[in-house]
């Protein structure tokens, strides 16, 4: 039988969600939980692969088991022998052609940002930290630019290994806090490092560095080394996965284009 599992954790002390070797990984902790049940190693199947300090909101992934347990007791299994910073928010057993990766519909990041020129030692792994003063406004229109489907070679990392890096984003928005800033995005995929390179370019325009409007020309381009930086990874947050696609309708609109995911793509 295929479970499926909604998890939470907090990125700080992991080195990201994929086993790495004598690494510290989301994927190893449930992976390892499993393997002494089962008494044989058990692949885990994630709908994403956070990097090193990111953190999950809401996150997925499934397994198949032969063993007999209820969906409530694997929940107890987990958190028993879990870290503490991890916690499994449910279990349920699902149809054994689902696959977390492949029915994953679209995702919602949000990226955090205080603004102090004091260092906020509570949230010094939660929140990055931005001296100056930024022009939130121009981050707000400049943020609208990435909306629709572009091809992101500019804004994801130079070591992305797939060939198409063309996404589409339903939702685009910088959001002022009561300490700082917000950015909060929601796409059909998302390449490596894409959002935070997104961000950094944010911060520029907030700092009157560079400006919203060279975006769509940034986006034509494709070059990745017109923008240099890349946001720090302890501000991300993976807030919401998408499995159904009348979810994401609800929330965008029935004008959205949705893609169905295969397993030659970066998701």
């Amino acid at each position: 039988m295929r479970m499926l599992v909604e998890i939470s954790y907090h990125g700080g002390q992991f080195m990201g969600f994929q086993v790495q070797h004598h690494e510290r990984t989301v994927q190893y902790e449930f992976e390892r939980i499993l393997k002494r049940m089962h008494q044989t190693f058990v692949r885990i199947h994630p709908s994403s692969r956070t990097d090193k300090g990111v953190h999950a909101i809401e996150q997925y992934f499934h397994f198949d088991t032969h063993l007999n347990i209820a969906p409530d007791r694997w929940m107890y299994a987990f958190n028993s022998a879990l870290p503490k910073d991890i916690y499994v928010q449910s279990v349920e057993q699902i149809k054994d052609d689902f696959h977390c990766r492949y029915d994953c519909v679209g995702k919602k990041y949000r990226y955090k940002v205080y603004i102090d020129e004091a260092k906020h030692i509570f949230e010094h792994d939660t929140k990055v930290q931005q001296k100056k003063p930024v022009n939130i406004q121009e981050m707000k229109e400049a943020a609208k630019h990435f909306l629709g489907t572009h091809d992101f070679t500019s804004f994801c990392s130079q070591k992305t290994e797939v060939q198409n890096k063309i996404r589409t984003i339903y939702q685009s928005e910088v959001n002022e806090t009561q300490d700082g800033f917000e950015f909060v995005v929601t796409g059909s995929g998302f390449l490596y490092n894409m959002v935070r390179v997104m961000v950094a370019y944010l911060i520029l325009v907030g700092e009157e560095k560079r400006s919203g409007n060279e975006i769509h020309t940034l986006l034509e381009e494709r070059d990745r080394k017109k923008i240099p930086h890349t946001a720090p990874a302890h501000g991300l947050y993976l807030e919401k996965i998408y499995l159904d696609k009348e979810e994401l309708i609800n929330e965008f609109g029935r004008n959205i284009e949705i893609y169905n995911k295969n397993s030659s793509e970066n998701v």
